[in-house]
């Protein structure tokens, strides 16, 4: 990874600094179900703190597309920041149209917080406006961005902003960073990668560039049922992208020409209704009635899988090994993320993981805080993991 600007870069004393972060939440009404997100960013807003800066938190909050939607309020996550960090925070409610947040900023002392509203209630921060962007300089007099979450995006509070001021990763930025740079910039291999999930489609580029990176490819998951009837196996009614069967064999083909193994499963849980509880059974892949849909992996891949992560140095995870929703077609994705956490916190493998739903199937088997690294990203996550350059990754490095 090319070298980044930190927070070790940036003189914040007696300063303003404009602190990018991703609050966005998920809420009860006005209520944090959440606070994952929040708890990322303390460290950073901590040091500033402790370096005597006034800090302006600027985040978005779901997709207003440039309106007004008290729904989407950042209001509700004040209470919850600080008594986090011990010490008032004042929010702004601003629309963007007025001055509201340039007098309380320029008000502010060292120590301060201040929290400014969802900056998607501008039509400028999407798009990216040089007006928008001005409207932000003028608040600030640094930038720390410590929203990975949203690197992915050239917004004006993600990019463009950076260009104006001098700007920094956040803690919590670097250490995703250094993170996936030891997930696939330098790993220790054997380095195996876990992609689950539903469709081949929305994973094309991932499984393109890992083709090339790691030495084992796991695939599971729905799409691993493109695979397996791509090789001619029935799948019954489950879920599978026949359209793309030509897309699964040339895949195939690659990772065998770029001496990666691919590994799909040998036996499946399957079962005629897709519902909690369902009646199912345990059968070869070569044994799928019309009549029955495959929902998770069995017990021959799970020992499988076993020994291949046994083997390991690097573990890379993206998306389920079935419907971990309702059990108990959860079991092979517990047992499987299980296996890597016991392995991580035995120090024999460090293990990565994040985007889609990989956060939420990983907390439901109890091993969240077993893994090396899971990433509260989605889409800038997976982006990075196809090898696309990120906006807000990107500016951070110029001229360093």
């Amino acid at each position: 990874m090319s070298k980044l600007k930190t927070l070790d870069d940036l003189d914040v004393n007696a300063k303003r600094v404009l602190l990018r972060v991703d609050l966005n939440v998920p809420l009860d009404g006005e209520k944090v179900r959440d606070a994952t997100r929040i708890d990322r960013v303390l460290p950073t807003i901590k040091e500033l703190l402790d370096k005597n800066a006034a800090i302006i938190v600027l985040s978005h909050m779901g997709r207003p597309k440039g309106a007004v939607v008290p729904e989407m309020s950042l209001q509700p996550v004040v209470a919850v920041l600080a008594e986090k960090i011990g010490r008032p925070v004042k929010f702004i409610k601003t629309d963007w149209c007025n001055s509201n947040a340039t007098r309380a900023a320029q008000q502010m002392q060292p120590g301060d917080v201040l929290v400014l509203e969802n900056t998607r209630f501008s039509a400028g921060e999407e798009s990216n406006d040089p007006a928008f962007i001005k409207q932000l300089q003028d608040l600030g007099e640094v930038y720390v961005d410590d929203a990975f979450s949203t690197a992915h995006r050239a917004h004006a509070s993600t990019e463009g902003i950076a260009h104006l001021l001098p700007a920094a990763a956040g803690r919590a930025m670097e250490r995703e960073l250094d993170a996936l740079d030891k997930a696939l910039g330098s790993p220790q291999h054997p380095l195996v990668a876990v992609i689950g999930g539903a469709k081949i489609s929305s994973k094309l580029d991932l499984i393109g560039n890992l083709c090339s990176k790691v030495d084992v490819l796991v695939i599971g998951g729905a799409m691993a049922n493109t695979f397996l009837a791509a090789q001619g196996f029935s799948v019954g009614k489950s879920l599978c992208e026949y359209d793309l069967l030509g897309v699964a064999r040339s895949i195939l083909k690659t990772a065998e020409e770029k001496n990666t193994r691919v590994i799909l499963p040998t036996d499946v849980v399957v079962a005629e209704d897709f519902k909690a509880h369902a009646k199912s059974r345990v059968c070869p892949v070569t044994d799928v009635r019309d009549d029955e849909m495959i929902l998770d992996i069995g017990t021959d891949s799970l020992k499988h899988l076993e020994g291949i992560f046994a083997d390991a140095k690097t573990v890379v995870w993206n998306g389920p090994f079935g419907a971990f929703e309702i059990p108990p077609f959860d079991h092979g994705t517990n047992v499987a993320a299980g296996m890597v956490a016991k392995l991580t916190k035995s120090g024999r493998l460090s293990s990565i993981a994040g985007g889609g739903d990989t956060v939420a199937a990983l907390k439901n088997a109890s091993v969240s805080d077993d893994f090396t690294f899971i990433s509260t990203a989605g889409g800038a996550f997976l982006e990075w993991l196809e090898g696309k350059e990120l906006p807000g990754v990107k500016v951070l490095q110029k001229n360093c």
